[in-house]
């Protein structure tokens, strides 16, 4: 029997499909993508009031439970005991609590004084007094039983607030300015376009499966203050010479453990077509994006493979039937993005940034915080995409008795360098898939290093960021601060492992002292326990206020120099 050598070698291997619905058909092609189109995520909303409330944590479905629950904002909490890195190697029952974390949506950080104690009395009663303020301008809460959730809704959406879609593989909280509206230097309001697309789209069936999470970030102000960078679609305010104020639209950021961050399309986004654009990259997220592959699944990913002249492309031509107009970039900032301290309106009242270590707080803080703002004539404030808050309105002579009061409650709008500028993610606490614990471990460092670094403190820049992280999956923009801390067992030198984290130096995203974002550098082999953690970043800060140039920054610095100056064995120059 002959073989057909020409034709052997020249056939091609077959490419292997990516999952993307309008190249590839809508065929599940893993777990995930089966359970969700099984039933859509938005429908598990009626079982947890209908049946799970009523018979229980062990009445759940696994797929709503590790699946579609996350459609109405929450997770299984980390079981207390359970050591780090378990999940890899534990089926998920051994690692779940029968609790959740509860994430309330707040789209734009906008409350009033009335959610906040809400929200304040729910965790009191519902969620062991826990709170976290987080970088994506949620609170979240924990302890929350499966029984207790339709009540909390009940009570959340009573004051108009809600949990829908604030996890799963659909369009999250879309962040916004802290200072939308009020700013007296702001390009263009964005709440109506906010508010628009939150009512237009959130909750919609149709948008409710993606390929994975869709993040947003929307912002007129010109500091940049939504970290738009690593947002899969995000809106900065611009002033286009013919057109006047509106927004540069960037597409495809996104961290995690593949760092990329978004591209300009070029474009210019007038705010009555603002909503539709969303709508249009949104959908085309949704048919192209890949879906085989859950860590290839982010929209980033699809970018890097077409570049943003072809997607560019597609939503003209497929989604919005026209031809969208070009547009400027948007200026280097000249004001700080975080908003922190006291700041005069457009109005003439003020606002005022505070800062709650690391977002930790609790139910009844913000019960306290309600008081304290209606007492001075505030009833409205913002959660910040950096774990802060900002308070509006308030009257110029209540300014300085607010600010008193606020320090008193630990929320101090005058604060150290360190407790400005340090963040961290949920850690092993409560999270799964954290190794080491993080939100104790940053207030522990940021109360020793104002400390230490007290007879420098005169020296010290605006902004110096330290973001720690539990697990490499970078909920806390390591890759994206001056030092930036991933979590890792490190081995103690008898055989076992300690807590310790790898070091990412000199990321950044655009503020008033760098006029573009860019990732942090690694240093081979540099890593600390998390005890030897304050020396480290004592000793670094020293070295960088002792050898930098005039003017420079510490990203700037760390990029410079040579790795020895990095690492913590080294000595100083």
């Amino acid at each position: 029997m002959s073989t057909d050598v020409s034709a052997v070698s020249t056939r091609r291997p077959q490419k292997r499909p990516n999952g993307q619905w309008k190249i590839d058909g809508t065929e599940p092609l893993n777990h995930n993508e089966e359970f969700k189109q099984d039933d859509n995520g938005l429908n598990v909303r009626e079982r947890i009031e209908t049946i799970y409330s009523k018979q229980g944590f062990d009445s759940i479905d696994q797929d709503d439970l590790r699946g579609r629950f996350r459609w109405w904002g929450l997770y299984t909490q980390r079981r207390p005991g359970v050591p780090a890195g378990a999940h890899n190697s534990l089926p998920p029952e051994e690692v779940d609590d029968k609790y959740f974390m509860l994430r309330v949506r707040i789209d734009g950080g906008a409350l009033t004084t009335e959610q906040l104690r809400v929200i304040g009395e729910i965790s009191r009663e519902f969620a062991r007094d826990t709170a976290d303020v987080t970088d994506r301008q949620n609170i979240q809460l924990h302890w929350v039983a499966v029984e207790d959730v339709p009540e909390i809704w009940r009570r959340l959406e009573s004051v108009g607030l809600g949990t829908t879609e604030a996890c799963g593989d659909t369009p999250r909280v879309i962040l916004g300015s802290p200072v939308a509206g009020i700013a007296a230097d702001e390009i263009i309001d964005p709440t109506p376009v906010i508010q628009e697309i939150a009512q237009l789209y959130i909750g919609d069936p149709e948008l409710a499966n993606l390929p994975r999470k869709y993040k947003s970030a929307i912002t007129g102000h010109p500091s940049q203050d939504v970290v738009h960078e690593i947002n899969d679609f995000a809106l900065v305010g611009v002033v286009h010479p013919d057109h006047g104020p509106g927004y540069d639209l960037w597409v495809g950021g996104g961290l995690s453990t593949n760092a990329r961050l978004a591209e300009r399309l070029g474009v210019f986004v007038r705010q009555e077509e603002a909503a539709e654009v969303w709508h249009a990259v949104t959908q085309t997220f949704r048919d192209y994006g890949f879906r085989r592959l859950r860590n290839k699944a982010r929209l980033k990913f699809l970018l890097a493979e077409w570049g943003p002249e072809k997607f560019r492309r597609i939503i003209e031509d497929e989604y919005l039937g026209r031809r969208l107009t070009d547009g400027p970039a948007p200026a280097a900032p000249d004001t700080p993005g975080d908003h922190v301290g006291v700041h005069r309106q457009k109005d003439g009242k003020f606002y005022i940034g505070i800062t709650p270590t690391v977002g930790r707080v609790s139910g009844t803080l913000l019960v306290q915080l309600a008081d304290l703002l209606e007492k001075h004539g505030s009833h409205r404030l913002r959660t910040t995409p950096h774990q802060k808050l900002v308070v509006l309105d308030l009257p110029e002579k209540e300014v300085e008795a607010a600010s008193a009061a606020l320090a008193d409650l630990g929320l101090d709008p005058r604060p150290s360098v360190f407790r400005r500028s340090t963040i961290a993610c949920t850690g092993i606490e409560f999270c799964k898939l954290a190794i080491v614990e993080t939100k104790t471990t940053a207030a522990r460092t940021i109360d020793a290093l104002e400390e230490r670094l007290a007879d420098v403190a005169d020296q010290m820049p605006v902004r110096l960021t330290l973001h720690i992280n539990g697990c490499p999956n970078s909920c806390a923009r390591i890759q994206t601060a001056d030092i930036g801390l991933k979590g890792q067992l490190l081995p103690d030198g008898d055989g076992g492992t300690s807590p310790g984290f790898q070091v990412h130096l000199g990321g950044g995203l655009t503020f008033v002292d760098r006029d573009e974002a860019g990732l942090g550098r690694t240093v081979r082999g540099l890593k600390v326990t998390a005890e030897e953690l304050v020396d480290y970043v004592e000793l670094l800060v020293r070295r960088y206020l002792a050898g930098r140039q005039t003017g420079e920054t510490f990203a700037r610095w760390s990029h410079r120099v040579d790795e020895s100056e990095l690492q913590k064995e080294a000595e100083p120059a």
